[in-house]
């Protein structure tokens, strides 16, 4: 049976205030618990198309960060790791959850680690898929460097201009599932602020975009944590900067690492779905 013939049933949603704001978050299926941290900007509906299916055996947790989806964000929202690790943990809490194994994509598996070293006693296992540690490879400098100019172009250019450079160093698949290239960045610069669909470019750049990138993981911490960890990244990004850090963290914590199908986000694709969440089981079976 594919993906797209699982019906979505039984979801439960409800929603837990913490530290200012109200978290709403879906619990679906039964079996071993499992939380889906979404990357950003993303919501519960980034699992749309794997949430059902995971919960045939599985009971399957997914929410919407602060800010973003159906959950509140009080103004000014100021991106905090250790806080979404929080609200993470609130999250687990009032879903009834003692301990559960964990996903995260992107800032979702950047936050996974943050889980990983402050709260080791909720998690049961964790798949850490492309997170964005800029900082564990070779070359993160010379990343960093060039991320600190584009959150200057967010103040002197635009958010939008700023995003879109942030795109093309980091080769993310936002081009139908490629990445931009600096000269299509650049042939595209001129109608950007006309672009539709890029309201969170301003939060992201001006907020996220240092707190991410800057973070540093504390591996020996996970490790003497005993945490369970595998490291993934789509098959079309690992020569890319975050398939790269995926690697580079199987390899300082000597985990596996495992190849998923298509790119960084190919779990929202009903093309390579099925096939994602079969890698997806295969890797929480290694936990």
């Amino acid at each position: 049976m594919s993906i797209q013939d699982v019906m979505t049933t039984g979801i439960h949603t409800d929603r837990v205030s913490v530290e200012g704001d109200e978290l709403v978050f879906d619990v679906r299926g039964t079996g071993a618990p499992i939380i889906l941290l979404p990357g950003t900007p993303g919501d519960a509906s980034a699992y749309g198309l794997i949430a059902d299916p995971l919960a045939a055996d599985h009971t399957v947790i997914t929410y919407d960060p602060r800010g973003f989806g159906r959950s509140t964000g009080d103004a000014p929202r100021q991106y905090e790791i250790g806080q979404q690790a929080r609200d993470v943990r609130a999250v687990l809490r009032a879903a009834g959850v003692g301990r559960a194994l964990v996903f995260g994509n992107n800032a979702g598996a950047l936050v996974g680690l943050e889980l990983a070293k402050h709260h080791p006693e909720l998690i049961d296992g964790f798949v850490a898929h492309e997170p964005p540690v800029i900082r564990v490879l070779p070359d993160g400098d010379d990343f960093r460097a060039a991320i600190a100019g584009i959150y200057r172009t967010a103040w002197t250019e635009g958010s939008k201009p700023a995003f879109f450079d942030f795109l093309a160093l980091t080769q993310l698949p936002f081009n139908a599932g490629k990445p931009f290239s600096q000269a299509e960045v650049d042939a595209l610069r001129p109608n950007l602020d006309a672009l539709p669909g890029l309201d969170f470019a301003d939060f992201y750049v001006k907020e996220q975009m240092l707190p991410l990138t800057n973070y540093a993981p504390a591996l020996a911490a996970i490790t003497a944590n005993g945490v369970k960890v595998v490291a993934g990244a789509g098959e079309l990004s690992l020569g890319l900067p975050f398939g790269r850090t995926s690697r580079r963290i199987a390899d300082e914590l000597g985990v596996p690492f495992v190849t998923f199908p298509g790119h960084h986000g190919s779990h929202t694709d009903p093309a390579t779905a099925d096939a994602w969440l079969a890698v997806l089981r295969e890797a929480l079976a290694a936990l």
